[in-house]
This record gives C-alpha cells, sequence and structure tokens, in this order.
C-alpha cells in the first residue's frame, strides 16, 4: 500500500465503540497484530493471551483536558483549541472555524496582535507563529487563567470525522492521572483507551508490567501532519528502572501510543539506557533515528500522510507498517482515537 492513499471516509469511528450496541464497553474494539509481515486479526480483549509474562507496557498517565473554547474575532465565531502551556504562561493555540459538526481546517490568515473574545469574558492576543509550524499553531496570551476557563467552559477537542460531541470521561483514559499543576493532553493519548480495569488486572494476573510515564499531548490537527513539535514529559526513576529490568531479564518493552514512545526514547540515552528525566522533548522518531528501548508498540490507526507513520516505520519497519495498513483496510478497521487498534510486535 502507498502510504499515500486516502482513508474512506465511512472507516471513521463516529462514536466511542461503548455506543454502538449493547453490551458493548471500551474493550470491544478489534486489534490488528503484525509480527514483521506477518499479519492476524483479533478482538482486543485477547490481548493477554498475545502477550507473554515478563513483557512491559509502558503506558501515558496524562489525562485530557477540556482544550476546546469558543471565541469571536470581530463578529466572526472561532474554535480555540488550547494545546500546549509554555514555561513563560503563555499558550499555544490553533484557531478554526465551527462547522456544525466540530471545526474545519485551521484557521489560517490572523496575523500577530489579533484578538480573540473567549466565551465568559477572557481576551487572548496572538503574539507568534510556532517555528517551522507555519500559522497554524499560535503563541498567545490570555488575561485569565486558561485552566480555569478549560473547567468552566471548555470541551473536548473533536472533529468533523465524529457525529457529536462527547463527554470529557469519553476522552480519558484508565491510565489518565491529574497532575499536580492542572497540566494535561489538549487531545486523548488514545491508544491506551480501549484498556479496561478488568483487562489490566488480567494481564498482570499473567505477568505482564506496566511502567507509568507522562507526555502532554498537543494539537496534532487533523489536517496538517507536522511533525510533533515540543511537549512536556516525565519518565519516572520507578519506570527507568523497571524497563532496565525487563530489558536485563529478555522481556520486551511495548508502548502504549505513540506519545509513550516519544516519552521513553526521550528519556533513553546513545547507550540504550533509560533514566528518569523531565522537561521538554523536541524528540522526532523516524526511521533514520530509530529506537532505542522500545521492541513493539500498540497504536491507533492514523491517517497515511501522518507523521506517527514515520514512528511505526521505526519500530517494525517499512514492510511491516505497508503490510499492516493493507491488511485494516482489506478488513474495514476503524480509525481515528475512538477507532480499533494495531499492536506491532517483533518478528518471531
Amino acid at each position: 500500500m502507498s502510504l499515500t492513499v486516502r482513508v474512506p471516509e465511512e472507516l471513521s469511528a463516529r462514536v466511542p465503540v461503548e455506543q454502538r450496541g449493547p453490551g458493548l464497553d471500551r474493550d470491544s474494539v478489534r486489534l490488528l497484530v503484525s509480527r514483521g509481515t506477518r499479519v492476524s486479526h483479533h478482538a482486543f480483549v485477547e490481548l493477554p493471551r498475545l502477550l507473554r509474562a515478563g513483557d512491559l507496557l509502558v503506558v501515558n498517565t496524562s489525562s485530557t483536558l477540556a482544550a476546546a473554547v469558543d471565541g469571536w474575532i470581530g463578529h466572526a465565531r472561532v474554535v480555540v483549541h488550547f494545546s500546549t502551556r509554555g514555561d513563560d504562561g503563555r499558550w499555544a493555540v490553533e484557531l478554526r472555524d465551527p462547522d456544525g459538526r466540530g471545526t474545519t481546517r485551521a484557521r489560517a490568515g490572523a496575523p500577530a496582535g489579533t484578538e480573540v473574545r473567549l466565551v465568559g469574558g477572557a481576551r487572548l492576543v496572538l503574539e507568534a507563529p510556532l517555528s517551522a509550524h507555519g500559522e497554524r499553531l499560535w503563541w498567545a496570551r490570555v488575561s485569565r487563567d486558561v485552566l480555569g476557563i478549560l473547567r468552566e467552559h471548555g470541551r473536548a477537542v473533536r472533529y468533523a470525522y465524529t457525529e457529536r460531541d462527547q463527554p470529557l470521561s469519553a476522552y480519558q483514559t484508565v491510565f489518565a492521572l491529574p497532575s499536580p499543576d492542572g497540566a494535561g493532553s489538549a487531545e486523548m493519548p488514545s491508544a491506551g483507551r480501549p484498556f479496561t480495569a478488568r483487562t489490566v488486572v488480567e494481564l498482570v494476573s499473567r505477568g505482564v508490567q506496566f511502567a507509568p510515564v507522562t507526555l502532554h499531548a498537543g494539537v496534532a490537527s487533523a489536517e496538517a501532519h507536522e511533525p510533533p513539535y515540543p511537549e512536556r514529559f516525565v519518565v519516572p526513576e520507578a519506570s527507568a528502572r523497571l524497563v532496565g529490568a525487563v530489558r536485563a531479564a529478555g522481556g520486551r518493552v511495548i508502548a502504549v501510543g505513540t506519545t509513550a514512545v516519544r516519552a521513553v526514547e526521550s528519556a533513553a540515552g546513545a547507550d540504550g539506557v533509560v533514566r528518569a528525566s523531565a522537561g521538554w522533548t523536541g524528540l522526532v522518531v523516524t526511521p533514520e533515528r530509530g529506537v532505542r528501548v522500545v521492541d513493539g508498540l500498540l497504536t491507533g490507526l492514523h491517517e497515511p500522510e501522518a507523521s506517527h507513520l514515520l514512528m511505526l516505520e521505526a519500530v517494525a519497519g517499512r514492510a511491516a507498517v505497508d503490510r499492516g495498513y493493507e491488511e485494516a483496510l482489506r478488513g474495514r478497521y476503524l480509525w481515528h482515537e475512538f477507532g480499533d487498534v494495531h499492536l506491532v510486535l517483533p518478528e518471531e
């Protein structure tokens, strides 16, 4: 498959799986498994039987913020996506045009100094574009505490391929923990969404361990597919030690989501040793850079142009990615944050 092929619109997951029929839960999604170019089809509830005792799942504990807020430029309504909070108090934001189904493409042509009136009375002023990202993402200053605005007036970021707004709880994973400073992700670390408490219990009972890390994901945008920009992350000492112990014992380190890959690989030295780390990471995992720690990846299905696929190729190789996506299209798997998932394991 060419990675420039468009995914048919009908393969977008429009609502969470638990809303598609009686008796369904988050773990009712499908699971495509790739071992090199060998592909098999499963239900997500089979995951504990597909992993081994001694394997380690690296999970992102970032909670999802209600990061979309209505505003106005003059008389024109816009939707502001609050993406990332900077150390200087500014926020990286994306302005989008509403279309009745979430939002359409990012709003273009708003110059520095543009003022946005936010619902609730706060004011936002665009200061400068983020470097290397054109004018989609801007650094902005806001007249009030942004986290307060989000709590009072925000809703989850959603795009037009979904059917309707969902409660914020639909965008939280079982691993999400509140951050002491209120920080979180603008978009859900969605690879963790299919996990339920019973899935976690069964995995632990079978000898699979979990290493929590945190990476607060920014707004990736449904259309732009740029490389990720710097994001805040934490790899705790206990998780760094656990990764080292599992690797020394011959276990596999499997990241749950591309955000978990970015966090743990950012904490890995050139020697492949993961050390406790915290701060900002600008790491872009590509086939040229490769991976130092991660053996496998559980991830959602991404648009073929998305930069996430470069990371998937770094983990699995181009032939495995092509073969997996061919099978996902043939098997009518569902894409995006409420869709099915893909487990990439080392070739046996």
